[in-house]
């Protein structure tokens, strides 16, 4: 099995006094940057993203969900218990589009990140995909014979809370953390959003305030052979979306709930997404495939001195 990176989706700046470091883990890039005085506890936000990736992850053969999947049942911890969870309120907040027993196609089919191949529209057909074949308590889980679980659409932004809680738990004020596109800030910082059209910034903000996340999600950084393959794949029609480019989410709320909103936003009808990200407590970004940039109206509760490429049509 080969590692497959992602492509950073977000771009931070560091003032000064802080350092940053960065290692391979859940599959893409994670930074933490801390002020100096900080930097003793860096290490061991690490060791919590390791944590997480061996409960979550379907790619590591240690990992308590890849070996749920492969044996359909297991024992689990309290991080596996807890993103069951929330898995389960994401499936029911966004009408069954954010749904982990796509699984059943992203990791049996197309098979992102391994031996990746496009599947024939018969097999994509019969995919089974249910969410209530799933069954779980705080010691175990299990899952029906045909069904396979995938925890990408929010995995990363539990992994960045968690990381975000012991720093809190630390007494730590100014902090970044980030899991390819999920980001989150303890302190003010300066967001660079890159063009996914091109080469460039879309866009750049300050964060407003005290705590935010910002998670962004795109079609165009995992795909088989072209972006009409790509891995946001809508669980209910079994297609791999194609109305946006990218969705990018700013918020004071975790960044596992902005992870999974931002993946169940982008395989949704346009007009159903829209109204789904403007139930929540949250400003968006969103690139559609058409090249239009459209921002929320209440962008400014959530960043100031935004400043946008102006050659974007809106």
């Amino acid at each position: 099995m080969r590692v497959f990176v992602f492509v950073l989706l977000l771009c931070l700046s560091l003032s000064a006094q802080m350092t940053s470091r960065t290692k391979v883990g859940m599959g893409t890039f994670i930074s933490i940057s801390l002020d100096e005085k900080d930097i003793h506890s860096i290490e061991e936000g690490f060791g919590i993203f390791n944590d997480v990736e061996l409960s979550l992850s379907s790619y590591n053969p240690n990992a308590q969900i890849y070996q749920l999947n492969k044996n359909k049942t297991t024992k689990i911890n309290r991080y596996t218990y807890e993103a069951l969870q929330l898995c389960e309120k994401y499936y029911k907040q966004s009408d069954g589009y954010f749904d982990i027993t796509i699984g059943s196609i992203t990791k049996d089919l197309y098979r992102f990140g391994e031996d990746e191949k496009v599947p024939h529209a018969k097999e994509l057909q019969d995919a089974y995909l249910n969410f209530k074949a799933i069954h779980f308590n705080k010691k175990e889980a299990s899952i029906g014979k045909n069904i396979s679980l995938d925890f990408g659409g929010m995995g990363k932004g539990f992994g960045v809370d968690k990381v975000s809680a012991y720093l809190k738990h630390k007494e730590v004020k100014q902090a970044i953390i980030s899991a390819s596109g999920d980001i989150r800030c303890l302190g003010r910082c300066k967001i660079d959003v890159q063009n996914p059209l091109g080469e460039g910034i879309l866009l750049s903000f300050e964060t407003l305030g005290k705590e935010m996340g910002i998670s962004t999600s795109g079609n165009y950084n995992r795909y088989v052979k072209s972006t009409k393959h790509n891995h946001l794949i809508n669980p209910k029609s079994k297609i791999s979306q194609d109305k946006f480019l990218s969705i990018t989410l700013i918020s004071s709320l975790p960044s596992s709930d902005l992870d999974a909103y931002a993946t169940a936003a982008s395989v949704m009808p346009s007009q159903k997404a829209y109204a789904f990200l403007e139930s929540m407590d949250l400003g968006y970004i969103v690139m559609q495939s058409d090249g239009a940039l459209k921002l929320s109206a209440n962008i400014s509760f959530y960043t100031k001195n935004l400043i946008m490429n102006n050659t974007l049509k809106e």
